[in-house]
């Protein structure tokens, strides 16, 4: 499925390596309170990194593989702007000290990464031999689509995980926080410290939120390579976009309606995928429907950013508004 050449992936999995190493684990590594120019500075810098990307995509296998890298960086970016309400919410459940914020963060979206480029391989070679899962994915976005607008979706507080509550069984675990220290010896007995947990929760958490997100960009494009350069490239800066936003999160109140248009219409377009390329023998004889429209790659580019960027913006004006009402 990929349209990609070799070497060019295995130059860009390389360059990603050095992207992560040194944004989690040179410039992530001291825990402390990013500026807001430090934030916006290492935000731009990833934005420009994915610009750039797409570009050489572009250059290097054509337009149709860099309009969907576009397309999905785009979505999968909304994505976790939207999920950061709920790492909001997970800091504030275990009180994570400021200072150790990022460092949580930069942990978490390490383990988070690993494990969706699991999914993301396991999604890959379903599709590749099960076409009508897209009949499943499809539902299943249009249904949190609805969800989003609905408001059934929202988290207002944090409920943990099975494997989170198994844990606390089987292991002791102390209230009090070490530093980065995910070990510590309290009254002569060693304890882990909630370290541990807030790193499994963020983790994940966030593969929680690929059951949205994996579905969404396969609805975008089929190679597996793109998939995830597009989550990698959603990844990179997330935690200082964390703390850039930071209040503002809340009031990004049409942040969900727009979201749900972009799943909504990815969900269309994946029943309407699988439709035409139908197999299955209660449909049409198990024949495919050939009076189905394809969806062109470009058009689910200008939904995404029409969708997405009316919805920043009309937050942004009723923010304003607000706040000169309250003057």
């Amino acid at each position: 499925m990929a349209e990609t050449p070799l070497a060019f992936e295995i130059a860009t999995f390389a360059v990603l390596a050095v992207f992560f190493v040194v944004d989690l684990f040179v410039i992530g590594r001291k825990p402390h309170v990013p500026s807001t120019k430090e934030c916006v500075q290492h935000i731009a810098f990833f934005v420009v990194m994915a610009l750039i990307f797409g570009g050489l995509m572009w250059f290097f296998a054509g337009s149709k593989p860099a309009i969907e890298f576009y397309s999905g960086w785009l979505t999968e970016y909304s994505l976790s702007i939207d999920n950061l309400f709920v790492f909001v919410i997970i800091m504030s459940n275990f009180a994570v000290p400021k200072q150790l914020q990022k460092f949580v963060l930069s942990i978490g979206i390490t383990i988070a990464l690993v494990l969706r480029g699991v999914f993301i391989l396991i999604g890959a070679a379903i599709i590749s031999r099960f076409t009508w899962v897209f009949f499943l994915f499809g539902a299943f976005l249009i249904v949190t689509a609805i969800k989003l607008v609905t408001g059934g979706d929202e988290d207002e507080e944090y409920h943990e995980n099975g494997l989170i509550r198994a844990l606390r069984k089987v292991i002791k675990i102390t209230d009090e926080y070490d530093g980065e220290k995910l070990r510590t010896v309290k009254n002569g007995a060693k304890y882990w410290t909630p370290m541990l947990i807030v790193f499994l929760t963020i983790g994940t958490t966030d593969v929680m939120f690929a059951f949205d997100s994996i579905p969404a960009i396969f609805g975008l494009t089929k190679d597996p390579f793109i998939v995830f350069t597009s989550n990698v490239f959603a990844l990179l800066g997330l935690q200082q976009l964390y703390f850039l936003l930071g209040e503002l999160l809340d009031k990004l109140v049409y942040l969900p309606l727009g979201l749900s248009v972009v799943l909504g219409f990815i969900g269309v377009k994946l029943i309407m995928e699988a439709l035409h390329g139908n197999s299955l023998p209660f449909l049409n004889g198990g024949q495919p429907i050939s009076w189905v429209p394809e969806v062109p790659t470009w058009l689910s580019l200008v939904v995404i950013v029409f969708a997405i960027g009316g919805a920043a913006l009309a937050s942004v004006l009723k923010m304003r508004a607000v706040e000169k009402n309250g003057k």
